[in-house]
């Protein structure tokens, strides 16, 4: 099977729906994701729905007790095909 189409974006996701994926896809509750990371429960769910700036070193956190990469949580819909192309 060498040859393939890539999967088309169906959404559009915000770092903060982003954590929100991460981490019910690790069946993480919030206040379990809070205790990893030291950030209150209260922030996380702000980030979730968008109130809260999410900012580096809090992705940096994230990221980091979610097993993935800051830019996972900071761009998810980032495409690095588009952005080459139009460069």
């Amino acid at each position: 099977m060498s040859e393939y189409r890539r999967a088309k974006t169906s959404i559009e996701v915000s770092p903060g729906e982003s954590v929100r994926i991460l981490r019910e896809l690790q069946e993480l509750s919030q206040n379990a994701l809070a205790d990893l990371t030291g950030i209150p429960q209260s922030t996380i769910s702000a980030i979730e729905n968008d109130r809260v700036r999410l900012g580096v070193e809090r992705a940096k956190i994230l990221a980091r007790a979610l097993s993935c990469h800051p830019a996972v949580i900071v761009f998810p819909g980032w495409d690095v095909t588009a952005e080459s192309a139009a460069a």
